[in-house]
């Protein structure tokens, strides 16, 4: 038998042997960002919606932590993957849905709940195709506004509503803001991923006195500073996808045409 297809076949057993394996670590923050994801539907059903946003953003800091846990201890798995869309769709699709329709679109009856099924389906479509494509797209962004992002506007919506504004002016925001993020999730705008994003890079330094300053509006009034966090993330695809748009455009005074 020739050594190279001894090698490779060593080498693609290996491989499924990793993709198969279970890590304990990764799979653990995992497990809590569904625990969350469920403890916010079960706080919805029961009418507190302060606290079932709090959990979603909870779920979000557990989502964040599984994929940086696996790739810095070297624990990536096929499976560690799966079972992180499957929570995702729990904790950022099913758990926000819930959560917006029994808030806010309940009273349009049959557009409210259908509004809601349209935000989980575009999250769900999302995710495929974020799975589909994850190995033959740059690392740089995502394509389409991610999930946990879609749901943070949510969640954070819910909390500046509740504490800042009257009942009757949230109704006709949320179902008009459950349409656009929707679209948004399976769009092709493209949105930055900060994977490549480097500590000790000098050229931080700006992004590091907007992190002081987003803390002191934390710190005098949270639930502002993650509405803004969340919806200039969510705005700032949009607002770059068009410029793209308008460069390519005759009319630009920088197209090279002109």
């Amino acid at each position: 038998m020739n050594n190279n297809n001894v090698v490779d076949f060593e080498s693609h057993e290996k491989k499924s042997k990793r993709d198969l394996a279970i890590y304990i670590l990764p799979n653990l923050f995992t497990s809590g960002n569904l625990f969350c994801g469920f403890f916010s539907v079960i706080a919805s059903l029961k009418g507190d919606f302060k606290k079932a946003a709090l959990a979603l953003f909870i779920a979000s800091v557990f989502d964040f932590l599984d994929g940086r846990v696996a790739r810095m201890t070297k624990t990536y798995s096929r499976f560690g993957e799966e079972y992180d869309s499957l929570a995702d769709v729990i904790s950022f699709g099913v758990a926000p849905a819930v959560m917006m329709y029994l808030w806010a679109l309940k009273p349009y009856g049959r557009i409210g709940w259908l509004a809601a099924f349209l935000f989980l389906a575009c999250g769900a479509l999302r995710l495929a195709r974020f799975n589909v494509q994850a190995q033959s797209i740059e690392k740089r962004h995502f394509q389409g506004l991610p999930i946990p992002m879609a749901a943070g506007v949510i969640a954070s919506s819910v909390l500046l509503f509740v504490d800042y504004f009257s009942e009757g002016t949230k109704n006709i925001y949320m179902l008009s803001i459950t349409f656009v993020l929707a679209f948004l999730m399976v769009s092709e705008i493209r949105y930055r991923s900060f994977k490549d994003f480097d500590l000790k890079d000098t050229r931080s330094f700006g992004l590091l006195v907007g992190v002081v300053l987003l803390l002191i509006i934390f710190a005098i009034h949270p639930e502002l500073a993650l509405f803004t966090l969340f919806t200039t993330y969510t705005a700032s695809g949009v607002v770059l996808h068009l410029v793209k748009v308008y460069k390519k455009f005759p009319f630009n005074p920088r197209h090279p045409s002109v």
